[in-house]
């Protein structure tokens, strides 16, 4: 692996994603992206007894798929490298216990997906692992149980609220030859435009959203028109358009190129208030229906800069402000390699 200036790490192997599994609730089963996804489910519950539970089976099940399509069994993966909102990562914590695989937490909240990727893709890079399995989950209804109210007080929604995308994603990393390289991810710093309000997090993350793909063209040297897609993780229709006007003031335009997973994964129609969000956002969008499409060869260069809000259900009762964060991982075709 070699840094290319302060935040972009390029990968000098090829380094793959061998696999992936997706696993999602019944209101993104019905978006537009439906057809995509591994397993959908019919209900919230999963057929599980509580919340807690509907959100490791739907972490366990996209790990089965990922690891099914690989051709792996468990003892063939070297590290487990996975993510939730839960308190503590309990979804995650859990689902290692089961796997038994060596294990290391990750936490960037709804970042967390590409922050996992980008760590696997630099161990098997450096020869510390062969292959790396990556998951992450969310569920609507364990995310605002925590961060707002139970979904049972049936409280009123505010316009600029996210929705939480119920659902997982999972990822073998790998040297193993693929359809679709990881071949460059840039990291984020942490940004806090002084945003208070848990409601309105499309605003408060976009201007780490615009750090880090900023600082990502500045690192490689390349603009928009390099990438089929530059796709941000749960921005909203709030912090979409704030995304683009920021990075408009710096000379750069990606308004060709932008779409938002929380803008992908449901229809305008659905009730999702300002989009979606949460964990699985950006991992049922980029292991479903990119990677399909990065596979087939329509799509050649991407980079997916997941965003996330990096604070606990204390904080905003303390009043305290929202430090957010984005990693860009950037996926490229086999088919279009000689782009």
């Amino acid at each position: 692996m070699s840094r290319v200036k302060q935040q972009t790490w390029r990968f000098d192997h090829p380094i793959y994603l061998s696999a992936t599994g997706t696993a999602v609730g019944p209101l993104e089963a019905r978006g537009p992206l439906g057809g995509t996804f591994d397993k959908a489910y019919n209900t919230l519950s999963c057929g599980e007894k509580n919340w807690s539970d509907a959100e490791r089976t739907l972490m366990r099940r996209a790990v089965a798929y990922c690891l099914a399509k690989a051709g792996r069994k468990e003892s063939d993966i070297d590290l487990f490298l996975a993510g939730d909102l839960m308190d503590q990562t309990v979804t995650s914590n859990f689902i290692a216990r089961e796997n038994r695989i060596p294990y290391l937490g990750m936490f960037g909240a709804c970042s967390t997906s590409m922050e996992t990727i980008a760590q696997a893709a630099q161990l098997v890079d450096s020869d510390y692992a062969d292959r790396v399995l990556c998951a992450v989950s969310s569920h609507n209804a364990t995310a605002e149980r925590q961060f707002r109210y139970p979904t049972e007080y049936g409280g009123p929604l505010n316009l600029t609220q996210t929705f939480t995308v119920t659902g997982a994603g999972a990822a073998l990393v790998s040297r193993e030859s693929g359809n679709v390289r990881v071949t460059e991810a840039t990291l984020g710093r942490v940004i806090d435009w002084g945003i208070s309000d848990p409601n309105n997090m499309g605003a408060a993350m976009a201007p780490a959203a615009a750090d880090t793909i900023w600082r990502h063209f500045q690192d490689t040297g390349r603009s928009p028109d390099d990438y089929d897609l530059i796709v941000t993780g749960d921005l909203s229709r709030v912090g979409s358009p704030i995304l683009k006007e920021l990075l408009l003031e710096k000379g750069l335009d990606i308004t060709k190129q932008h779409q938002d997973c929380g803008l992908m994964v449901y229809s305008p129609e659905q009730p999702v208030n300002a989009g979606g969000s949460g964990c699985a956002c950006s991992a049922v969008v980029t292991f479903g229906y990119l990677y399909r499409r990065l596979t087939e060869g329509s799509l050649k260069r991407v980079i997916v800069v997941a965003t996330g809000a990096l604070l606990n259900k204390s904080t905003t009762k303390e009043k305290d402000t929202i430090p957010c964060i984005a990693h860009g991982v950037v996926f490229e075709s086999v088919k279009g390699a000689n782009r």
